[in-house]
């Protein structure tokens, strides 16, 4: 697609601004003037607390930059901003403040690029070096023809690598009997911090995920509505959306709900949602399903200018469709409407409308049964679930005397599967409806030693902490993406009775932080004995992609010595 493809609107990069939805490159300042060492926190608390500038979104360029941009919600608090900031005094640097220019949409400079260098790109398959099917498998599934036991190997090499950096930065901020224990365990462990134990997987490697959410677009040639994953990101100068026919990891079920929505659109008359200019309805399908064939479907769209009438007769339509018309073929046991208003979901409980069949799924995991809700968090593969919390549990080891922290629980699976093997459980999630969820699951299975908690862990932790009743405290965290909040992880580092923590990660290399944390030598800020790894072992949740979970078995300094010099 080049520029000729494209409005005049969409020919001018700035055109996103005057759009009614807000950006944050609207009301932006550049401030320069900034010290060589600084935290980004520390910024952020002198401008909205010491200052009281209210700040939408600090965005530095690059790390150890001397200048970054600041982003506010309207003018009025940018040129508040800009007076209260300019000549002022900060860890003895004069600062200065002045307006931003607002960066061109990416999209439409890629396109300008393109036809400013002759660089069109081709949209006859023919000519294509890469067809569309082998394009949505590169972004999705990139190692789909590597051999399994290949991907397990490289999986662990990977995790291997990030342990070892990991070991090199805590190396770097330990002394005394840290630096002592670290050195001892880097020689035994060739250069890791722990036992790093044989990789797990499934024997279930294809259409595993239970949980896809597709885009609703427009295919490579920009004629047909595709319900899928986008071929490449919208900065890289694509919105085109690629079928999901060939992806080994997607269940056959979820391929027939796509086909079978993707002709009921086209029927609508109403236009896919388009990122460009934000003009369209259909945006997302969310489709989600159980070990027993549960379907649940979620159609999120953009409502535009649309009557209240209007959604009311469309939900009809659907709910005919599935009901009685070709969706029939589906088999769809849930269905919601999703009202998706903004430049991103909105998660507000209110926007979703169930319109036929349960309003819930069921599903099982390691004998007990989950209520899973249409914003509930559940892992997206069920059976490697079961391994993954299996691992978790082993590396725990609760007992009667221990009570268990579930930090950031969801729907409480991981505090529920634990409850049979400790004396009491506490979870901890921010999402109101997962605690929902939650409670139900806890009626629904029967279980009696489990509580759970709205709230953000950093907020809610000191208090659910002095709720146990046991000795010893195990905690089981497992944050999102970027790891633990520092509040929330100075708590569990000074609760003195918590022994163990079981720290499980997505993306490990975001969660080195949070374990070098864990593990730095006491001070005024990290009070506490430290926490160390001891033991670790890599899960292999998502098959014929690079992603893989890593656990980690973190104990106390002066324990994990203890059971070091006896053995």
């Amino acid at each position: 697609m080049t520029t000729k493809g494209l409005t005049e609107v969409e020919k001018n990069p700035y055109a996103y601004l005057e759009r009614d939805d807000f950006t944050s490159e609207k009301y932006k300042i550049e401030v320069r003037g900034l010290p060589k060492y600084y935290g980004i926190g520390e910024f952020k608390k002198l401008l909205n607390e010491k200052l009281d500038l209210k700040t939408c979104k600090i965005k530095p360029p690059k790390r150890s930059s001397g200048w970054l941009y600041v982003s506010f919600r309207n003018e009025e608090s940018r040129q508040k901003a800009i007076e209260t900031l300019n000549g002022i005094l900060w860890k003895n640097c004069k600062l200065s403040a002045q307006i931003a220019k607002p960066a061109p949409d990416p999209f439409v400079k890629r396109k300008l690029e393109e036809e400013n260098a002759n660089k069109r790109l081709k949209v006859d398959e023919d000519n294509e070096i890469i067809s569309i099917e082998d394009k949505v498998k590169l972004t999705t599934v990139p190692l789909w023809n590597m051999p399994y036991p290949d991907q397990l190997e490289l999986k662990q090499k990977e995790m291997r690598s990030i342990l070892t950096n990991i070991c090199k930065q805590m190396l770097k901020e330990s002394k005394d009997d840290l630096l002592k224990w670290l050195n001892r365990q880097k020689d035994e462990y060739q250069g890791l911090p722990c036992e790093l134990l044989p990789i797990l997987s499934t024997d279930i490697i294809t259409e595993y995920r239970n949980k896809c959410e597709f885009t609703v677009g427009r295919g490579n040639k920009g004629d047909k509505v595709v319900i899928g994953f986008r071929l490449s990101s919208y900065a890289a100068g694509s919105t085109a959306v690629g079928p999901i026919d060939n992806l080994c990891h997607i269940p056959n079920k979820m391929k027939v709900v796509a086909k079978v929505l993707e002709e009921f659109i086209q029927n609508t008359k109403l236009k896919p949602f388009h990122p460009v200019d934000h003009s369209g309805y259909w945006r997302q399908v969310t489709v989600r399903t159980t070990l027993c064939d549960d379907l649940m479907v979620i159609v999120g769209m953009h409502p535009q200018d649309l009557s209240c009438e209007s959604l009311e007769e469309l939900k009809l339509q659907l709910k005919a469709f599935f009901e009685n018309g070709n969706g029939t073929n589906a088999h769809v046991t849930s269905l919601y409407f999703q009202i998706m208003n903004k430049k991103s979901a909105d998660e507000s409980g209110d926007n979703f409308h169930h319109i036929s069949g349960t309003k819930y799924i069921e599903e099982t995991l390691l004998g007990m049964k989950f209520q899973v809700s249409p914003q509930a968090f559940f892992q997206v593969n069920t059976l490697g679930a079961q391994v993954l919390y299996k691992a978790a549990i082993d590396l725990a080891k609760p007992t009667a005397d221990t009570a268990l922290l579930d930090i950031c629980c969801g729907t409480g699976t991981i505090g529920l599967v634990f409850s049979k093997h400790c004396g009491e459980v506490f979870g901890l999630e921010v999402v109101e409806n997962a605690i929902k969820d939650a409670k139900e699951n806890v009626i629904a299975n029967n279980i009696s030693n489990c509580e759970f908690f709205v709230g953000k862990a950093e907020d809610i932790l000191s208090p659910v902490i002095r709720r146990t009743t046991k000795p010893d405290i195990i905690a089981v965290v497992d944050p999102p993406r970027a790891g633990l909040h520092q509040r929330a992880l100075l708590t569990l580092r000074k609760a003195n009775k918590l022994s163990r923590l079981v720290y499980i990660s997505c993306d490990p290399k975001a969660a080195a932080k949070n374990l070098v944390d864990l593990a730095r030598p006491p001070s005024k800020q990290y009070v506490g004995e430290p926490l160390v790894p001891v033991k670790a072992v890599a899960v292999d949740m998502f098959p014929h992609t690079k992603h893989c979970e890593l656990v980690l078995c973190l104990e106390r300094l002066s324990a994990a010595t203890k059971v070091h010099d006896s053995i």
